[in-house]
This record gives structure tokens, C-alpha cells and sequence, in this order.
């Protein structure tokens, strides 16, 4: 994970907002594979005659299937791009970590029944890959790379994600991400943003104008599901530690 800005003020009080529901990025939001990803890429990179860390500087946050198209066009093919990011916690299990806060997190959603779901860039193998090996919640909804056709910072993804929990387009929806293209993705959709310092810079998610900044999902905790009669149905997240200097 990328060292902060020195002493950047995550200081914010608590506050708490009412959501139709909840849309997570996987990858830098639920879990941080990002050793495992750069040992992929390298093998790949290998394979394709490319310098991975080329690929590396654009890869964060984007379908594989949109990279390949650049480096090697042959293998832009969902049979290919699933056969190999199957493999990833197969191969690299053991270099993942999970997101500060987020079994905990999701674990609490799930109990409650809670409106959620993943919005990945990343294949069905891959993400159900990692829910099983790192043992978290699955969602009853996901919208996976193959799902879409344009990747992020395209908001097709979010918008689907409405759709599959049955949200209107105009609902009340958090979308939690950690990379701009991300970011930038659940803002076009027309949702409200968390933006995690876990893969990227202060400075780099804050140039992507989430709605609120935070170090990790220690700082987001579902409160409730239900409320007053006029907000039947709603969840409540509780956000707290901000960074202050929007």
C-alpha cells in the first residue's frame, strides 16, 4: 500500500447517510492482491514480450480484456482472459491481504440483508476466485468484466449494479472504490463516492472528486437497515476519520 502525504488530516467526525444501497469495487476496496497482480502481470508481460512494468502503469482499476486489446489482440477473448485470472488465487493466494474493515464490514451487510453488491473489472473467476480463498461475504449481486461493454471510468458498470439490486437510476446508491477510473465511474453514474486511500495517493484520489476520502473500510460501518417511515427499506452508513481537506 502507498505510504500517505505526510500528515494528511483523516480527522472528520462521524456522520452517517442514508443509502438505497451499496455498490463495492473488489480489488483495492475488498481486497489489496496487488502483490499478486504484479506477479500476473510479470508472468504476462513475459509471455507477451512486454515490460510489465508498462503494463503496470495503466492496469490498476481496468479489464484485462481492455489490455490485452492493447499489447496483443489475439488473446482479447473472454475464454483467455478468464482461463488466466482463474489462475491468480490459485497461483497467488497467499500474496492477498483483505482491506482493513472489510469482513467485518461486509460480514455486517450480509446478516442484515442489507442492499449490496460487488462492481468489479475483474472476471467471475477471478473475484470469486478471491471471496473463496480469503473466505468473505459473497453478495447475492455482481457485475463482473464480462458483464460490460466498456470498462471504467465508463459508468456502465454502476448503472448495471443498480439495475441487478432493482434501484432505480435515480436511487440513493454509495459506491466504496479505491482507483480513479473507479471513482470517476460511480461519480458519471450518478452515485456518491468513497474514495480509499489503499492503492493510490491522497493526491490522485482526491484529483477524482470522490464525495468523501478515507484511509480504509475501518472508517464505513453499516448502521441499520429500516429508520423512520420515510426512510423504510434505507441503510444507514456511518462514515467517520475523513480527510478533511476536500
Amino acid at each position: 500500500m502507498p505510504l500517505l502525504e505526510e500528515s494528511p488530516a483523516f480527522t472528520g467526525p462521524p456522520e452517517t447517510h442514508t443509502f438505497a444501497g451499496v455498490l463495492f469495487d473488489m480489488d483495492g476496496t475488498i481486497v489489496d492482491s496487488t502483490d499478486a497482480i504484479v506477479k500476473h502481470w510479470h508472468k504476462i508481460g513475459k509471455e507477451l514480450g512486454v515490460d510489465p512494468e508498462v503494463i503496470l502503469k495503466t492496469s490498476h482499476g481496468r479489464r484485462s480484456i481492455d489490455l490485452f486489446q492493447l499489447y496483443d489482440p489475439s488473446k482479447a477473448n473472454w475464454e483467455y482472459v478468464s482461463h488466466v485470472e482463474g489462475l491468480i488465487p490459485k497461483q497467488f493466494g497467499s500474496d492477498a491481504v483483505e482491506v482493513p474493515g472489510a469482513r467485518d464490514l461486509l460480514a455486517s451487510m450480509e446478516k442484515a440483508e442489507a442492499p449490496w453488491a460487488i462492481v468489479t473489472s475483474g472476471t467471475r473467476a477471478l473475484v470469486t476466485g478471491w471471496l473463496s480463498v480469503m473466505k468473505l461475504a459473497q453478495p447475492k449481486n455482481m457485475v463482473f468484466a464480462e458483464d460490460v461493454s466498456h470498462g471504467k471510468p465508463d459508468p456502465e458498470c454502476y448503472e448495471l449494479g443498480k439495475q441487478k439490486m432493482g434501484l432505480s437510476a435515480e436511487a440513493r446508491v454509495l459506491v466504496i472504490e479505491d482507483a480513479p477510473a473507479g471513482i470517476a465511474a460511480g461519480k458519471a453514474a450518478g452515485c456518491k463516492v468513497i474514495g480509499l486511500v489503499t492503492t493510490h495517493s491522497v493526491a490522485q484520489v482526491k484529483e477524482s472528486k470522490p464525495d468523501w476520502i478515507v484511509k480504509d473500510l475501518r472508517s464505513v460501518k453499516f448502521v441499520n437497515v429500516g429508520g423512520s417511515a420515510e426512510k423504510r427499506g434505507e441503510l444507514g452508513i456511518e462514515i467517520s476519520g475523513c480527510l478533511t481537506t476536500l
